[in-house]
């Protein structure tokens, strides 16, 4: 019996809290955090967090393909004079803020909580999704909005990208690790593929189905997370290093964004190496994370903690990440040029459809990445990553060599067979890896591991589209004018003319393969010059085979120097994870295996 003075238990049920639906979310929600986390969370946390990382690397290749029917839609020739900004933003713009901004974030959700900052990366995606379906505007209004509120939906799938893997590494035990991750790895690479085809499909029906898919997905996701989702790991309370963010933040975006305007002509050059603010930036990002790493090594609480490099299977995973993901990024841009500028032409496919088919057609990297992920993140718990990991890129060296070996009009059954041998040896690389690298540190600081460890995965991919376009660039820049020149000619297009086209820049002849376009029809600058031609002329000028023909031998020679840097990049990771050492479990993660309970014995 109680007495007066104790507080009495609330007998029956509690009274519905107010506010209707948000009152009802907000009481299941709280319920759930108060509850222990049961044996099948795990599998919720899974499941969400492998949602979050599809859409969000879905996203950030699913208007690669659809570019065209999405300038189509806003009115804009993005090859153009002044116009190639906006067809590189659309494409970068999502990458260089995922690439800055996860670190940050991962740093956050060690300090305020990882699922909280989760969930509102669902939200603050599933906002931007809603705001790109509904661009009001066209022409360069209209290609701005999208390339603002992509950098928006970056954010959000940044946010969900940093937390995703230390949520997982909080949930599983160290024996499932690798198959979580695995799982939940290789569907945040298989995203960037599905991607490619899911923008083909979509953009066949309207270009803002591209963006329309995303929201009642990342709806789901923010409901679903908000209410099943809950903190594991207590938060680390502290000060946010805002020098080392802004530092790290504007020296990498600075950086990247250099990058970016590389490739891009300049003066009388074929990219704009030269060009002094390209230099500027160059030079001016990496003096900024020069200061970022010596602001590290003396604030109390950074957000990027450089001590974890001490850790062998950290530092060495992460630069086996870094140059895979340059090489895989070359890749799939490089195949896509291939297929949709010279090899679907070849067979026939009309221009206007290569952006889907190239799609279809490099579907069977994707299925290796599915199926090698999960099984080798399930072998690594129990074998170890490094032979997984390492075996991995030797398989993925030498499938870039059997492309290299290749001729320009490929047999199909060949050309899948090594895509598929490519996936096998991601996925086989990618799963262990990641486990090893979560696994590698302390408990305490997952969150920012994990967002060290997608901003080296991400910076690769927006490095690989600077390096490769480049190498493809100054390998076309020597060949393809003359040859240009000259084919044209042989067609009847006045001299004047064809050298005025030859002269373009190269990458301005890659875009309009890039984008699905007919590129004679384009670079002649549409019917002006065809109309003074014969009707023969014109058939052969713009037909499936003159153009994939001419600029054959060129592209070969481009695409042979950027598949033998890539493969190149693929052994020396394999280097690296090869001398990660074994398994080195985190400081807090051994005494937590040995405390078992004490036998009990009777008498």
């Amino acid at each position: 019996m109680s007495t007066s003075g104790s507080p009495k238990p609330v007998i029956g049920p509690r009274p519905a809290p107010a506010g209707g639906l948000r009152g009802r979310l907000l009481a299941r929600s709280a319920r759930l955090r108060d509850t222990p986390p049961g044996p099948g969370y795990k599998w919720v946390a899974l499941s969400n967090t492998t949602l979050g990382v599809l859409i969000a690397t879905m996203d950030a290749s699913i208007v690669i393909i659809s570019l065209p029917a999405i300038f189509r839609g806003i009115g804009l020739d993005p090859l153009a004079p002044g116009n190639i900004g906006y067809l590189l933003w659309m494409i970068l713009g999502y990458l260089l803020v995922s690439a800055v901004l996860v670190v940050v974030l991962g740093r956050l959700g060690d300090m305020f909580g990882r699922v909280r900052i989760y969930n509102l990366g669902f939200l603050v995606f599933a906002c931007a999704s809603v705001a790109l379906s509904l661009d009001p505007f066209r022409a360069g209004a209209g290609a701005l909005w999208l390339i603002l509120w992509r950098i928006v939906q970056a954010f959000g799938g940044s946010m969900l990208t940093a937390n995703s893997a230390a949520i997982l590494t909080d949930a599983f035990p160290a024996r499932q690790r690798g198959t979580a991750l695995g799982i939940n790895q290789i569907t945040a690479l298989a995203g960037q593929f599905l991607g490619l085809l899911a923008g083909g499909l979509l953009a066949a029906v309207d270009w803002r189905a591209v963006f329309w898919i995303s929201v009642p997905i990342s709806i789901a996701g923010t409901v679903w997370s908000f209410l099943s989702l809950r903190e594991t790991a207590s938060g680390a309370r502290g000060r946010v290093d805002w020098l080392g963010n802004v530092t790290f933040a504007g020296g990498a975006g600075i950086l990247l964004a250099g990058i970016t305007y590389g490739i891009q002509p300049y003066g009388g050059h074929a990219t704009g190496w030269t060009n002094p603010l390209v230099l500027g930036g160059l030079i001016g990002g990496a003096a900024l994370l020069l200061a970022f790493c010596v602001i590290e090594t003396r604030v109390a609480e950074p957000m990027f903690r450089l001590s974890l490099f001490k850790v062998r299977a950290f530092a060495a995973g992460n630069l086996a990440a870094l140059l895979t993901s340059i090489a895989r990024g070359g890749l799939q841009f490089m195949l896509i040029i291939w297929l949709q500028g010279i090899w679907l032409p070849l067979h026939g496919y009309d221009f206007e459809d290569t952006p889907l088919w190239a799609g279809i057609f490099m579907l069977p990297l994707t299925v290796g990445f599915l199926i090698a992920g999960p099984l080798s993140g399930y072998l690594s718990d129990r074998f170890g990553a490094r032979i997984f990991s390492t075996v991995g890129l030797v398989v993925v060296a030498a499938s870039f060599v059997g492309l290299l070996a290749l001729p320009i009009d490929f047999d199909y059954g060949t050309f899948a067979g090594l895509l598929f041998l490519n996936g096998l040896g991601q996925g086989m690389f990618s799963s262990p890896n990641t486990s090893s690298i979560m696994g590698s540190v302390p408990a305490r600081y997952r969150g920012v591991a994990s967002g060290m460890r997608s901003t080296f995965q991400n910076s690769g991919t927006a490095l690989s589209i600077g390096v490769f376009f480049s190498l493809m660039v100054s390998g076309l820049a020597s060949s393809l004018p003359g040859t240009l020149s000259h084919g044209l000619q042989a067609h009847g297009v006045p001299a004047a003319t064809a050298h005025q086209v030859a002269s373009l820049p190269p990458v301005s002849t890659l875009f309009a393969t890039f984008l699905g376009n007919n590129p004679i029809g384009h670079l002649l600058g549409g019917g002006d010059v065809l109309n003074h031609l014969t009707a023969a002329q014109r058939a052969t000028l713009t037909g499936h085979r003159f153009f994939p023909e001419l600029v054959s031998g060129p592209f070969h020679h481009g695409l042979s120097i950027v598949f033998g840097v890539a493969a190149g990049m693929a052994l020396v990771s394999a280097v690296a994870s090869a001398l990660r050492g074994g398994h080195e479990p985190a400081p807090e993660e051994q005494p937590r295996r040995e405390q078992r309970p004490a036998p009990v014995r009777e008498g």
